[in-house]
C-alpha cells in the first residue's frame, strides 16, 4: 500500500513546529493504513536536520542542493511534482502555513490530485478522504469527503495534532534535483525576518490571555501585574486588539499566532473558535468566565465559573505557594 507523504518546513536553518505535527499526523494515519511514513526534505546542508528528523519518519527523501537552501515555491513545486509521480504516496501533507499556501494548490493543479484546505482532522476510509476543515475564517468546520482517488493532497492547520516524540528510525533516499536553476520568473532574493514586538508570546511558558471579560482598558495593568508575578506574559483575544487596548503581536487565534505554553490561563475568554485554534496545544489550560456555558471550557483542563477579579488575587495566591513550595 502506498505511504504517506509529509513535506517538511524549515527556516533558517531551522525546522519549524509545523513539521513535528505533520509527522505526528502522518504516523497516525500510516499505522490505520498499515502503511508507512515518509517525510519530504528539500535544503542545502541538510545533515543536522536528517539527525533531528529520523526518529519521525520510516524514510525520509531528500533533495540537498543550494536551490533549495531558502523556500521557492516553483523550486519546490517542480521537485515534489518529479517526487510524487515517481512514489505515487496515497496521501501528501502539507503545512497549511505562508509556505502550504504558496505551493499547494499549484502543485495539487498540476498533479490533477485531489486536495483541500485548511484541515484539523484527517481519516481516510474505503480508499477516501474524509476531513474536516475551516471556512470563512473559522466560522464553520466542515466535513468534506474528497472523491474516491489513488492519491490526495492536504494542507493542515498548526495545532490540529500536537506534536508526540518520534520513536521511529528512518531510512534516507537522497534524490539529485531535477532542475538545475531556479526559474528566471520567480527567485528567492533575500529572507527579512519580521519585527518582534516587546515580547515574543509563542515563546512564553506561561501565558495570561485576556478577553471581553476584562471589562475596560484601565482593568488590564492588573492583570499584567499577575502575569507577571507568577512569571507568565499578557496576551489577548481578538476583540482586544481591534479595540486598540494591546498590539497586534500579543493576540492569539486563527488572525493572530499560535501558542504552546505550558500554561495558558484564558481570563474572560469566551473561547470563539479562532481563538482556539491557538491556544488549544497548550499543555494545561485555566479558564475564568462568569458564563457557564462558554466555548473555552469545552477545552479548559481546569474552569472557574465566577468573577475574574474575583478569582485572580486566589489564583495568584496558589499558583506563588506552589511556585515556592517547589523552590
Amino acid at each position: 500500500m502506498a505511504d504517506i507523504f509529509a513535506l517538511v518546513e524549515h527556516r533558517q536553518g531551522v525546522i519549524r513546529d509545523i513539521t513535528y505535527e505533520l509527522l505526528t499526523c502522518g504516523k497516525k494515519i500510516a499505522e490505520k493504513q498499515n502503511t508507512q511514513l515518509t517525510a519530504v526534505l528539500f535544503g542545502h546542508k541538510t545533515e543536522p536536520l536528517l539527525e533531528k528528523l529520523k526518529s519521525y519518519a520510516h524514510h525520509i527523501v531528500v533533495v540537498d542542493n543550494e536551490l533549495y537552501k531558502e523556500f521557492n515555491a516553483e523550486t519546490y513545486q517542480i521537485t515534489l511534482a518529479d517526487i510524487l509521480k515517481k512514489k505515487s504516496p496515497m496521501l501528501t501533507i502539507i503545512g497549511h502555513t505562508a509556505f502550504g499556501w504558496d505551493l499547494c494548490p499549484a502543485l495539487a493543479s498540476q498533479m490533477n490530485t485531489p486536495f483541500t484546505t485548511d484541515c484539523l482532522d484527517i481519516e481516510i476510509t474505503d480508499n477516501k478522504l474524509k476531513v474536516i476543515r475551516q471556512m470563512f475564517d473559522g466560522k464553520l468546520n466542515a466535513r468534506v469527503i474528497l472523491k474516491e482517488n489513488p492519491s490526495y493532497m492536504i494542507t493542515v492547520r498548526s495545532g490540529s495534532f500536537p506534536a508526540e516524540q518520534g520513536n521511529l528510525s528512518a531510512e534516507i533516499e537522497k534524490i539529485d534535483a531535477p532542475i538545475g536553476a531556479e526559474p528566471d520568473y520567480r527567485k528567492f532574493i533575500e529572507y527579512i525576518e519580521a519585527a518582534i514586538g516587546e515580547v515574543d508570546i509563542t515563546k512564553a511558558d506561561v501565558l495570561v490571555g485576556i478577553g471581553r471579560g476584562i471589562k475596560e482598558q484601565t482593568n488590564i495593568p492588573v492583570i499584567e501585574d499577575f502575569a507577571k508575578a507568577i512569571g507568565g506574559v499578557l496576551s489577548c483575544s481578538r476583540p482586544i486588539v481591534d479595540a486598540g487596548w494591546l498590539p497586534k503581536d500579543r493576540q492569539v487565534g486563527s488572525s493572530g499566532k499560535t501558542v504552546k505554553p505550558k500554561l495558558y490561563i484564558a481570563l474572560g475568554i469566551s473561547g470563539a473558535f479562532q481563538h482556539i485554534v491557538g491556544m488549544k496545544a497548550s499543555d494545561i489550560i485555566i479558564a475564568v468566565n462568569k458564563d457557564p456555558n462558554a466555548p473555552i471550557f469545552n477545552e479548559a483542563d481546569y474552569g472557574i465559573v465566577d468573577d475574574l477579579f474575583k478569582v485572580v488575587p486566589a489564583l495568584k495566591e496558589k499558583i506563588l505557594e506552589v511556585k515556592q513550595a517547589k523552590g
